[in-house]
């Protein structure tokens, strides 16, 4: 069982930090075998037996079937929640396997497979290690890639897994630093994991990882991208706010297969709610918002015929939008063939 005497700053905060869970029908701790998810696994054991009316707790463990060692090392961490008191299931993704973009869709069939089980299980809530150092490197990733504010915010403490919008998914960890949780396992003795596809660099994350050493020389390490996240999320939240204000009072039509809005009503809409007032009709339209260089190029575009009092037309993640002379529409756009 665990060391009552084990870090107890760490365990302590987590345990404010698990405390937001308290209400959840049950939890399921997706767990690898690495040092951050064995460190959530004996916090969560920890954090359980301070009240009754906590949450079931279970633990799961993918086996993606990719390397030849994941099988015993899935049959460890079933050990080691056997004698912290965690009900364990072992999930093996079964099938042929990608020979491209592997870790994108390991990580898709995975929620799936959690979200399944979680679900079989009769909890709604899947709880993930993902912590401080994984937050900085996604966010450098996304600043590599442009992203806007929603992007640059990183992942979410709380939201629902992909895929599976009646699972939630809770990250409690993203303010705890990796060499925390392993301090952590090394004192309660809990061996652990490294997967070799951690160092591999033909994974973008792993090139990011090596790049935060030389970024923090330049006063751009893991600290300054947190604090990128953390601006870049009030922004956000601002953004979204005053979108959903804006939109709220638009003369709008929306139906199932199309979303009309009278021009006249767009004439003082900032250029930044245009593009989410897209992006969010495309969506409910097709169930995938386009890239967002695309989108941006169509809302300057539409911008720019608005003030010029000009038409515009074109297509877009599969939808067909069109700004006449009285309004301006979004629909699917006709299937080809047709």
């Amino acid at each position: 069982m665990l060391d009552q005497r084990a870090d107890p700053p760490l365990a302590a905060a987590t345990a404010r930090l698990l405390e937001k869970l308290a209400t959840a029908r049950g939890l399921l701790l997706a767990v690898s075998g690495g040092p951050d998810s064995m460190a959530l696994m004996h916090l969560a054991a920890r954090w359980r037996p301070h009240g009754a009316d906590r949450p079931r707790i279970e633990v799961a463990t993918v086996d993606h079937g990719l390397r030849a060692q994941a099988g015993a090392e899935a049959a460890a961490v079933a050990q080691a929640a056997q004698t912290l008191g965690l009900p364990h299931a072992i999930l093996v993704w079964e099938g042929e396997k990608p020979s491209s973009r592997v870790q994108e869709r390991a990580r898709a069939a995975r929620y799936g497979l959690l979200a399944r089980h979680a679900r079989a299980r009769g909890l709604d809530t899947l709880v993930t290690a993902h912590h401080a150092d994984d937050q900085a490197e996604t966010i450098l990733m996304r600043l590599q890639r442009g992203s806007g504010p929603a992007g640059l915010a990183g992942m979410r403490a709380h939201g629902r897994v992909p895929g599976a919008p009646d699972i939630a998914l809770a990250r409690p960890l993203l303010g705890v630093g990796k060499d925390e949780l392993v301090a952590l396992c090394g004192a309660v003795g809990q061996d652990f994991v490294e997967d070799p596809s951690n160092a591999h660099p033909a994974f973008q994350r792993v090139r990011a990882r090596r790049l935060l050493p030389l970024l923090a020389r330049e006063g751009l390490g893991a600290a300054g991208l947190l604090r990128l996240g953390e601006r870049a999320a009030r922004a956000e939240a601002a953004l979204a706010a005053l979108t959903a204000e804006r939109l709220a009072r638009l003369p709008a039509d929306s139906a199932l297969t199309r979303f009309g809005v009278a021009r006249g009503a767009l004439a003082d809409l900032p250029e930044e709610v245009l593009l989410r007032l897209l992006a969010g009709q495309i969506a409910r339209l097709t169930g995938a918002a386009p890239r967002l260089e695309r989108l941006e190029r169509a809302a300057a575009a539409i911008a720019a015929a608005l003030v010029n009092g000009a038409n515009w037309a074109g297509t877009l993640g599969g939808t067909t939008i069109r700004l006449g002379r009285s309004q301006l529409s979004v629909a699917l756009a006709p299937a080809r063939g047709r």
